[in-house]
C-alpha cells in the first residue's frame, strides 16, 4: 500500500488496521481495538466517563493543524475533564468521520498524534477502540474514562466560602496562539511560535487533577471556555461569589504581553477571556496545603447578586460557547 492511498480507494477495513497499527496499549485494556467492544479494568468499581467533539471550520482548520496535531489536542481535551474530577485517565474511543479522499497517511499521522497524546499526558492511558465513517468534514469524536482509585470525585459544586481559588496550568496561552494564527500576516505566528504549538497541542496538567483530589481540593473543572465564563460555573453550581484577585493574575499576562502589543490585543482579555488551554481551576480550603502545581487567584465568598468579581468589579462571564462560536 502507498502513502497516497485514500480512505475511499482502500476502504474502512484496511483504512482502521494500518491506523491502529500506530495506538500504543493501555494499562488497563483487557481486550483492546479489534473486537466490537473494548474490555477495561475498573478496580475502583466506578468509572469517570467524558465525551467531546472537534468539527473542521469550527473547532479546527486544516490549514492549521495536522492530523498529528488533531490527535494530540483530541487527547488533551478529554483527559483534562477526566484529570478535572480527581481521576486518573484509562482508557478513550475515538470516532472519526472523514472525506474519502483523505489519505491513511493522514490517518497514521491522526493516530501518532492519539498515541503521543496518551504517552505525554497520561502515561498507561490508551485508545481502545472506535470508529471510521466518510463526511463531507472531519469530525472527531472522543469518550474519555477514568479510574477514580477509591478517591471521591471533585465536582464543581463543592466550594464554600472561605476557601481559596487557584489554577494549575496556563492562562491566555491558548488564546494568544487562536488569535495569532487569525491575524492577518503570518509572521507574528512564526515569531510566537511556542503560544501557537499550545492552541496546536495544548498541555494541561492532568497529573495535578490527582494531587488536587488528594489535597482536598472542593471544587474542580477544566478551562476549556475561559478563566471568567468557568470560575462562574463553579460559583453558581456552588451557589458561591468568587472574587479573582487582577494582581495575581499579573504573571500570566507577562508572559503573553509581547505577542499582544504585536498584533493590537488585549493579554488581559487572553488570560481572562480565552479558553482551550485546559488548566485545572480549583477551590481548597484556606488552611489546606495546596500542590505546587497550583497558584492562587482568588477567593470565595459568600452568594451574592453577582455571582464573579474582578477585584471589585463584576466580572462578564465571558468565553467561548461550543454552539454560538
Amino acid at each position: 500500500m502507498q502513502k497516497t492511498d485514500t480512505v475511499a480507494k482502500i476502504g474502512e477495513s484496511a483504512a482502521l488496521a494500518r491506523t491502529i497499527a500506530r495506538l500504543n496499549l493501555g494499562a488497563s485494556a483487557i481486550v483492546g481495538p479489534g473486537d466490537d467492544a473494548a474490555v477495561v479494568a475498573s478496580p475502583d468499581g466506578r468509572f469517570v466517563v467524558t465525551t467531546d467533539t472537534m468539527i473542521e471550520d469550527h473547532d479546527f482548520r486544516l490549514d492549521w493543524s495536522s492530523g498529528f496535531d488533531l490527535g494530540y489536542k483530541a487527547i488533551a481535551t478529554n483527559v483534562s475533564d477526566v484529570a478535572a474530577m480527581g481521576a486518573k485517565p484509562t482508557a478513550l474511543t475515538v470516532a472519526l468521520a472523514v472525506p474519502g479522499d483523505t489519505t491513511v497517511a493522514w490517518l497514521e499521522d491522526f493516530a501518532d498524534g492519539l498515541r503521543a497524546g496518551c504517552e505525554s499526558l497520561a502515561p498507561g492511558a490508551a485508545v481502545v477502540g472506535g470508529d471510521l465513517a466518510s463526511a463531507g468534514k472531519v469530525f472527531i469524536a472522543v469518550t474519555a474514562h477514568g479510574d477514580l482509585e477509591g478517591r471521591v470525585p471533585v465536582l464543581r459544586s463543592g466550594a464554600k466560602p472561605g476557601d481559596v481559588l487557584a489554577v494549575a496550568g496556563t492562562l491566555g496561552r491558548a488564546a494568544a496562539g487562536l488569535a495569532l494564527l487569525q491575524f492577518a500576516e503570518s509572521e507574528p505566528a512564526a515569531a510566537f511560535d511556542e503560544l501557537v504549538d499550545v492552541q496546536l497541542r495544548p498541555q494541561p496538567p492532568i497529573a495535578a487533577g490527582v494531587l488536587a483530589a488528594n489535597a482536598g481540593a472542593t471544587s474542580m473543572l477544566d478551562v476549556s471556555d475561559g478563566l471568567a465564563k468557568d470560575a462562574g460555573r463553579i460559583a453558581k453550581a456552588s451557589n458561591v461569589t468568587i472574587q479573582i484577585d487582577k494582581a495575581l493574575l499579573q504573571g500570566f499576562e507577562a508572559t503573553i504581553e509581547q505577542a499582544a502589543m504585536r498584533i493590537g490585543a488585549s493579554a488581559s482579555d487572553w488570560v481572562l477571556f480565552g479558553g482551550e488551554d485546559h488548566s485545572l481551576l480549583a477551590t481548597f480550603a484556606a488552611d489546606a496545603t495546596l500542590p505546587r502545581e497550583f497558584k492562587i487567584i482568588g477567593r470565595v465568598l459568600p452568594a451574592g447578586e453577582n455571582p464573579l468579581w474582578l477585584d471589585d468589579k463584576v466580572l462578564p462571564e465571558r468565553g467561548w460557547d461550543s454552539v454560538t462560536g
